[in-house]
């Protein structure tokens, strides 16, 4: 019985190869679509029970990321770090109002904008937070170099697919 072989994502030598069938550019197996959204649905699934004790879901712990390293943020500013649109966001800075972790309050230089600031209960939130990243690691069990490497290479593709303005 011979041995599998992992799937390898199609080089651009299998592409243009006359041998290539067509087909084999099409399992789904070889695609990295298929590969990324799987991944990020699993990984986004682990930080569920370490966020919960948090009171955060990933999204909000997104938006906390932001506000940790440097508040106060308008809605433009955290949609543009995270990629997200502020209607997306509006309903996600509601709940973390709510939740005593933020204030929403008109910019103090541009009355149009919101900016989001962290409450002392915010700030204070961050000493637990420092817990999820471990946690995560130890988790996936991989090496931190090779956390890192995918960290880079996942940096490429989102600067190579992301729509220039």
């Amino acid at each position: 019985m011979a041995a599998s072989r992992p799937p390898q994502a199609p080089t651009r030598a299998t592409e243009t190869s006359p041998g290539a069938l067509p087909d084999d550019l099409l399992k789904l197996d070889r695609q990295v679509c298929f590969a990324l959204a799987v991944a990020a649905r699993n990984v986004i699934a682990l930080y569920r029970p370490v966020l919960e004790p948090l009171g955060l879901t990933h999204p909000q712990y997104l938006v906390m990321l932001a506000l940790w390293e440097r508040s106060p943020l308008t809605v433009r500013e955290i949609g543009g770090l995270l990629s997200l649109e502020p209607a997306t966001l509006s309903p996600l800075l509601k709940r973390l109002e709510g939740a005593g972790l933020v204030t929403r309050d008109r910019h103090p230089l541009d009355e149009r904008a919101l900016a989001i600031t962290l409450t002392e209960r915010g700030r204070r939130l961050r000493d637990q937070a420092l817990e999820v990243p471990p946690q995560i690691v130890a988790t996936l069990g991989m090496d931190l170099e090779e956390l890192q490497a995918l960290h880079a290479s996942l940096t490429r593709v989102i600067a190579a697919s992301t729509p220039t303005r």
